[in-house]
């Protein structure tokens, strides 16, 4: 698979197959890949930790919000939801912040999921402390973002769209979901030879 299409098919999947689970060895793999990413002044301020424990899922699932343009949605059914997690955390001993490399590292962590066969969702859209206390951290370590990983069993569709046109996702009746992004030609600002 090339880069443009594991770019295509890295989409925010929201509902997974419960039946199936990404082993800790396969996760561990992806956070070696994360090592060979950039790093802003190579400070390497991120750490990781890896949940795969049901109980612990169903608290994390329930400690997000899923889909803030889906308001009538309140997150999966207790069938489809994550089967894991990777919770995204900031050594604040080595950067008081992670600003290029959080991005980076969530990026290329999904991709590294879609081609293992898994989908990811990412969230800033939770308690940090409240995430920091539950996970019992030491201090130093701040939760920043919460992945929910499993086998996606949606449909998640990119669709075009002019530069007037709502960007909001949206699901139709049978459940696909759907992303609207901006052509290349409004990304282009300009080009200068």
């Amino acid at each position: 698979m090339t880069l443009i299409e594991l770019l295509k098919r890295n989409r925010s999947y929201r509902r997974f197959d419960r039946s199936v689970r990404p082993s800790q060895e396969i996760m561990a793999s992806w956070i070696e890949g994360l090592r060979y990413t950039a790093s802003a002044r190579n400070m390497q301020p991120l750490k990781y930790l890896l949940v795969t424990d049901d109980a612990l899922c169903h608290t994390l699932s329930q400690s997000v919000v899923w889909a803030g343009y889906l308001v009538e949605w309140a997150g999966p059914c207790e069938n489809e939801r994550p089967t894991a997690f990777v919770v995204q955390l900031l050594d604040t001993r080595l950067a008081s912040n992670a600003r290029f490399d959080e991005g980076l590292h969530l990026e290329a962590l999904g991709l590294m999921a879609v081609e293992s066969g898994f989908g990811a969702c990412i969230f800033l859209s939770f308690d940090p402390k409240g995430i920091a206390t539950m996970l019992d951290l030491p201090e130093h370590l701040m939760p920043i973002s919460l992945v929910a990983i499993g086998k996606p069993i949606e449909q998640v569709e990119v669709r075009d769209v002019d530069a007037e046109a709502n960007i909001r996702y949206y699901r139709d009746a049978e459940g696909r979901h759907y992303v609207p992004k901006r052509k290349r030609e409004e990304l282009i600002y300009r080009t200068i030879q």
